[in-house]
């Protein structure tokens, strides 16, 4: 799919707000309301847009604790991850899950209410299945975070 300067400018917009018409978007782009909305269409179909969602605020939530945990197994059929994807699947405080290169397995990133919180989930996590080691880091301080992915060179 080869995406022009003005598809990823409507990308551009909507990554920043998925609530704006298509009215605004066209006239932002410099396309008439029909156009505009085709290609919205056609980037949907293409799956370029997979979904639109409300970022919310994990603070006013009372979830301001970020664990990024680190995981090593010693089992890595694929039996073994079938069981451990489905459940940490099943953990909605894991928003992020990630099988890596390099000396760490597994790479998750979880969001809590507190230090007893995430001990909770943790207790729930080593319960999925057979690890070999889990490490927990407490984020001090979000410096960047975004939803947006780079669109232009």
């Amino acid at each position: 799919m080869i995406l022009d300067h003005t598809d990823r400018r409507i990308l551009s917009l909507l990554q920043n707000d998925a609530t704006l018409s298509v009215s605004d978007i066209a006239e932002k782009v410099g396309l008439s309301a029909t156009p505009c909305w085709k290609r919205i269409k056609r980037l949907e179909k293409d799956g370029i847009i997979e979904r639109r969602v409300a970022i919310l605020n994990r603070d006013r939530l009372g979830l301001g604790v970020t664990v990024i945990v680190a995981i090593r197994t010693a089992k890595h059929s694929d039996d073994w991850l079938q069981i451990f994807a489905d459940g940490v699947a099943k953990i909605p405080e894991v928003v992020e899950f990630y099988r890596m290169s390099g000396e760490i397995d597994y790479l998750l990133k979880v969001v809590a209410r507190d230090i007893a919180d995430y001990d909770r989930i943790y207790r729930k996590l080593t319960k999925v299945a057979e690890l070999h080691d889990v490490s927990s880091s407490f984020a001090m301080q979000e410096i960047k975070s975004t939803t947006a992915l780079p669109l232009f060179g």
